[in-house]
């Protein structure tokens, strides 16, 4: 069988679905590319069992006819299906019939929902990758709606390389975003963690120095978003 198994964001987030396959697995792998948690002397702690770390080849090039001799485990920062290679990893399975597993838990799609911005008010979501692209033609198509937009900014933890707030803030100004209120979020959902709103070129002042981090753009808000939103500021 095949186990894939959503490790949430800190280690409290881990639950008891995700330690009882654990134990049924004869081997373990974290996926370590598309984001930070829970260390791995930690997680091989709290589950007891060697875990190798993979990179993204091995998640899209594994063949998951081994999951039809014995059990696999892959772990996942966040909840499985929030990448889409991951789905592909499902469907692949099923269609080779091998048996398939999978245990949620929180993501970063729905922990947003800290900053006391509405989740049935966020738009079609957008990654910033390390390369320069067009960032704020889905921006716009958002604010149209007044919808609001997640920018998940991209990072590759084996080569210590980290999309930041500040970064980002900056390609949306220079692609002409104007001077807007802006969330900017460090480590969300660890004790740590560290949240800042307020227009653009001000957040730029702010210090981010750790990862991940994440940052929204509001658009049309509740009254009740607004007070929330003023914590932060």
């Amino acid at each position: 069988m095949l186990y894939l198994i959503s490790l949430g964001i800190s280690k409290e987030d881990i639950n008891l679905g995700a330690i009882e396959s654990v134990k049924k697995c004869d081997e373990v792998y974290l996926e370590g590319y598309t984001s930070l948690g829970i260390s791995l002397v930690e997680l091989s702690g709290i589950f007891n069992k060697r875990i190798d770390v993979v990179g993204r080849d091995f998640v899209e090039n594994y063949d998951v006819k081994s999951a039809g001799e014995k059990n696999i485990g892959i772990l996942f920062y966040g909840d499985v299906f929030s990448a889409t290679t991951h789905i592909s990893l499902y469907l692949d399975a099923i269609k080779k019939n091998i048996e398939v597993k999978v245990i949620h838990n929180i993501s970063i799609l729905t922990l947003v929902s800290n900053i006391g911005l509405s989740l049935y008010n966020f738009g079609k979501t957008i990654s910033v990758p390390f390369q320069d692209v067009d960032l704020v033609g889905g921006l716009r198509d958002n604010l149209k709606l007044g919808m609001h937009t997640l920018f998940l900014l991209d990072l590759n933890p084996r080569e210590n390389k980290f999309m930041s707030i500040n970064e980002s803030i900056k390609r949306l100004r220079k692609q002409g975003m104007e001077n807007r209120l802006v969330v900017g979020i460090e480590r969300l959902g660890y004790e740590d963690q560290k949240i800042k709103a307020g227009n653009a070129d001000n957040i730029l002042k702010v210090k981010f120095e750790r990862f991940p981090q994440c940052l929204i753009v509001p658009g049309r808000m509740h009254f009740l978003e607004e007070e929330i939103l003023d914590n932060f500021k």
